[in-house]
């Protein structure tokens, strides 16, 4: 099979990372709410020093007490449901909804099997785990992006960062013959 191109990858995670984001919305909320009520000290406070140019050199008032605690068991949640919602469909079948839209798959380099929990766990830790470390001044965030764009730089197996750890290859799936008798956008 044909190894799949980078911009068939980066929409499916991108397709992948909005339904996260979704359940993220739903699960995550009122998390959030409450971390942005315990920002808004500080919050307020720089902005009535933009509105009004004043150029004190006085601290803002610190977060609340539970900021902290906050932002933790948010990325804690994020990282869960990311986990969830990743490795067990990619252990069945190798995709996930957006892999599955955009016809993409991986699979193990030495054959076309399922990847089986404990590869596609591997695989998700190295690009999933840096979630945890977004609250270090982006730490997380730049980890995963070095990831994200690794295929781009690999040769000849366009593997990311977490394909080699779990020794997978992201592959083309040809077309079926009922794709092409029914194109996208067109209803049978």
């Amino acid at each position: 099979m044909p190894l799949a191109s980078f911009g068939a990858r980066l929409g499916a995670r991108l397709i992948d990372l909005g339904i996260v984001f979704v359940l993220n919305a739903l699960v995550n909320g009122w998390f959030v709410w409450r971390y942005v009520q315990e920002l808004s000290a500080p919050l307020d406070e720089f902005w009535r020093r933009v509105q009004t140019q004043d150029r004190t050199t006085d601290p803002l008032p610190a977060a609340g007490d539970q900021a902290g605690a906050l932002i933790v068991t948010i990325l804690l949640i994020a990282t869960s449901l990311w986990l969830a919602y990743e490795v067990p469909s990619m252990a069945a079948s190798g995709q996930t909804f957006g892999k599955r839209l955009l016809r993409v798959k991986a699979v193990p380099v030495e054959a076309d099997t399922p990847l089986g929990f404990g590869r596609a766990l591997r695989r998700w830790n190295t690009l999933g785990l840096p979630t945890l470390l977004w609250y270090c001044c982006g730490l997380g965030l730049l980890l995963q992006l070095i990831d994200a764009l690794s295929p781009l730089f690999d040769h000849p197996l366009r593997q990311a960062l977490h394909d080699k750890r779990a020794q997978t290859v992201v592959v083309q799936l040809p077309r079926t013959p009922h794709d092409r008798a029914n194109p996208p956008g067109v209803s049978s």
